[in-house]
């Protein structure tokens, strides 16, 4: 995949099929260690140890729409080609963590690519999942739970036209400030 957003959309979505209601993502781009780690946490029904030990393999999936899981095999493979790894810890009935860590100034590592449309993809899905997201680069931090949010909002969904147009734009103006740019340059 050319950008890491994708990778991160992948598992995402592998979170909200296996029931995930609470999604904890955290990203830290770190220039002192040289680091960008990406961590995502969620409380779905988690993987058995038999099927922990399959899931690197291209050939295996749980899904039942196709017969590859090329997902997590690929995000290994490119974390790897960036002197960094991708390791999964899973529990039945509890959770997975999948934790990805590359050299943050390597050549070969892809661009972060599109949260904001990451995001926006989860947020607004048919799935009611709460996302807790911070993204921290260097010094500065953007950080979010729409499980505040869903409780300021009461009865009103995420995917309400207005709740939408304020969620698109509290996110472009999170990643402007993160990466300390006006936020018309933000895609």
């Amino acid at each position: 995949m050319r950008e890491l957003s994708l990778h991160v959309l992948d598992i995402l979505e592998n979170a909200l099929e296996a029931g995930a209601s609470r999604i904890v993502l955290e990203i830290d781009e770190d220039s002192a260690t040289n680091r960008l780690t990406i961590g995502i946490t969620d409380n779905g029904r988690g993987m058995s140890p038999e099927t922990l030990q399959r899931i690197a393999d291209p050939f295996f999936t749980t899904r039942t729409t196709r017969n590859v899981g090329l997902g997590i095999p690929l995000f290994k493979a490119a974390a790897q080609r960036c002197n960094g790894d991708l390791a999964i810890t899973s529990q039945l009935g509890a959770g997975t963590r999948v934790l990805a860590e590359f050299q943050l100034d390597h050549i070969d590592r892809a661009p972060l690519g599109d949260m904001r449309g990451t995001l926006l993809s989860v947020l607004l899905s048919q799935h009611i999942c709460d996302l807790h997201y911070r993204h921290r680069v260097n010094a500065r931090t953007f950080e979010f739970d729409t499980a505040e949010l869903r409780q300021i909002l009461g009865d009103v969904p995420l995917t309400h036209p207005q709740v939408r147009a304020w969620i698109e734009d509290f996110l472009s103006e999170g990643y402007a400030e993160l990466y300390g740019r006006s936020q018309h340059t933000i895609t």
